[in-house]
């Protein structure tokens, strides 16, 4: 199984019910404003690449792990296979958790370096934010 939990066995009623929950994860408020935040502390990066797998590694990071080296969270101290508990550690749904892991880890079919991988996943971050009209 993947650090995201996702497996082959989620079909049918089970896998639209688990749609639903990443929907409503990352179009709710919670959601947007980590998603916000999640791309500014990205963009502030100095190195523009992301390591899978793992929540950080030799001072890189995954996706989520970018956002909580600039919270200061303590990675080390949490298992990045545990999706529930990356996802109370960040204040975000264990939905939400599960699928930006799971876009960092497996959302390329291709071979990528991890500039590629940052780059993609910016991409996203940013198709994910709700574009909110004055």
């Amino acid at each position: 199984m993947s650090r995201s939990g996702y497996s082959d066995d989620c079909e049918n009623w089970s896998l639209i019910c688990w749609r639903g929950a990443v929907t409503s994860a990352l179009k709710g408020k919670r959601g947007q404003a980590f998603l916000l935040e999640l791309r500014d502390a990205m963009d502030a990066t100095p190195e523009k690449r992301l390591v899978a797998d793992v929540l950080e590694a030799d001072g890189q990071f995954c996706t989520i792990g970018v956002l909580g080296a600039k919270r200061g969270i303590n990675m080390e101290v949490l298992d990045a296979h545990d999706r529930e508990g990356v996802a109370a550690a960040f204040g975000i749904a264990p939905a939400l958790a599960a699928e930006i892991v799971f876009m960092n880890d497996e959302g390329n079919w291709n071979a990528e370096t991890p500039e590629q991988r940052w780059v993609r996943m910016r991409g996203w971050v940013e198709s994910n934010i709700q574009q909110v009209t004055p």
